[in-house]
């Protein structure tokens, strides 16, 4: 596919098949213009030509909706829009989980289509072969480049290979499970089984049942006899999340096991040997818990062998591009659409307090895919909370600087509004098409001597496609060694 596309529409008005091939060249759209619904597979060679589908008015809804099908059996991943007048609703639903991206009001405008355009390529990518196969990174929430997460993940390699104790210390939601999974995943132990338990979700009179087993008869309802998190755990890991919230009498049991390696399950006393690594992680100060007896000295250093301290969100905000990033690819993989931020939404997303931490960014990235399905979310569009004053002023001050903020070349963002002042027309006026041209020219030569000839990095300054840039240096004949030198 090329960078621009092809843009099928299938129009029986012939004005309006005019117009919007006129808007269409202009935004470097190759249009193909069909009017009878029920040939306009004669006018595409080739599904991967195709960057979208403008669909206009049929005869009638029967028609339409066959003509949809036929785009579909055609190219399941093909973009569509409907073309309807204002005030007029498409009469076939449009939804995040359909191909059917949204709907161009008539008559159309230059900022419609290129946001429609935006979308479908967007919508286009994330359905590559590449993203599809792309497989899962363990490291999610671990992703960032900050001094506080490279520590992490160095601990998690210096670990990993022993049988030690680790305790993961952190506030809720800053991935305190997805390190020990890592923890798990690069061990000795990964062909075994993870097996996690929340300690504070379990009533603490179910709680040595669910870890240790039960026989049965052993109380009402132990119909048969059940293994524990232990046994289900031999030879591998487990996870006992918010330890914290454990009571003292199972703090007792748990520290025996840990100590003896051993344990019985209840109602029974024969003793189960114990092959397990165990890896515990809570919220709380558990020094603070010693000191008001709600947590046993003795357990705590049988526990913290190797701690390792998950960092808050707010700790590490030049990790947060990368994370959107992440998110964002994984809501691709896994089919949900796709979204992409603009760096004015990133900065407010970095000005927040994030009390949630990674847990409720995201979350709120997954609202926004969903709100805004393959769309472009800019700081509007943000629940009000992020819209602070001190964000606003911060994405004021970056694009009246005209500087960008440093964030991943990874993560797709649309670049601020340039402000032009306006020129003046010559009193014996100009050739519009080649002063458009030398201008176009000059933008480009110079994006090449600031990127050293680099031709995607050069793409990436003019806010275009390399592929894009590429076609205009064949256009106007320029060598990239030449410009650049």
């Amino acid at each position: 596919m090329s960078a621009d596309g092809k843009v099928l529409v299938i129009e029986a008005d012939a004005e309006r098949r005019q117009d919007l091939k006129a808007v269409l060249k202009f935004i470097e759209h190759e249009p193909v213009m069909v009017e009878d619904c029920d040939h306009w597979t004669e006018a595409v060679d080739d599904a991967s030509d195709l960057l979208a589908v403008l669909v206009g008015k049929c005869k009638s809804d029967n028609v339409l909706e066959k003509l949809l099908k036929s785009i579909h059996d055609f190219d399941e991943h093909l973009p569509i829009f409907l073309l309807a007048e204002k005030g007029r609703e498409p009469t076939v639903a449009i939804d995040a989980g359909s191909c059917i991206l949204g709907r161009i009001e008539l008559p159309a405008r230059y900022t419609q289509l290129t946001n429609a355009m935006h979308q479908a390529e967007i919508y286009r990518e994330s359905r590559t072969e590449a993203g599809r196969q792309r497989p899962v990174d363990l490291f999610r929430s671990l992703v960032g480049s900050s001094r506080a997460i490279q520590q992490v993940r160095k601990h998690i390699q210096q670990v990993a290979d022993s049988d030690a104790n680790v305790l993961i210390l952190g506030e809720s939601g800053t991935g305190k499970e997805v390190v020990a999974r890592n923890i798990h995943y690069y061990s000795g132990r990964r062909d075994e089984a993870f097996v996690p338990i929340n300690c504070g979700a379990i009533p603490p009179d179910l709680l040595e049942s669910e870890l240790f087993g039960h026989e049965k008869g052993t109380f009402t309802g132990a119909i048969s006899a059940r293994q524990g998190r232990f046994e289900m755990a031999e030879g591998g890991t487990l996870f006992l999340d918010e330890i914290g919230d454990m009571s003292l009498p199972m703090q007792v049991k748990l520290l025996r096991v840990l100590q003896e390696r051993t344990f019985e399950r209840v109602g029974s006393n024969k003793p189960i040997d114990a092959n397990v690594r165990v890896i515990a992680a809570t919220h709380r100060n558990l020094e603070e818990n010693i000191k008001d007896g709600s947590f046993r000295e003795d357990l705590f250093y049988r526990l913290n062998v190797f701690p390792i301290e998950m960092p808050p969100l707010r700790e590490r905000v030049e990790d947060i591009p990368l994370l959107v990033n992440e998110l964002i690819r994984r809501i691709e993989h896994e089919k949900r659409g796709s979204v992409r931020l603009t760096s004015g939404a990133v900065m407010a997303l970095c000005q927040y307090n994030w009390l949630g931490n990674v847990r409720e960014l995201a979350n709120l990235i997954e609202r926004m895919a969903i709100l805004h399905p393959f769309g472009v979310v800019d700081v509007g569009d943000l629940p009000e909370k992020f819209q602070t004053e001190a964000a606003l002023s911060s994405v004021r001050e970056q694009q009246e600087s005209g500087q960008q903020p440093a964030f991943s070349d990874e993560l797709v963002l649309t670049p601020p509004p340039i402000e032009y002042q306006e020129p003046r027309l010559p009193r014996s006026g100009i050739d519009l098409k080649e002063h458009l041209s030398n201008l176009e020219q000059s933008f480009i030569k110079q994006a090449l001597d600031d990127a050293g000839g680099v031709v995607a990095h050069a793409a990436k300054r003019l806010g275009m496609r390399r592929t894009t840039l590429v076609e205009k240096l064949r256009k106007y004949g320029l060598q990239r060694g030449e410009v650049a030198s």
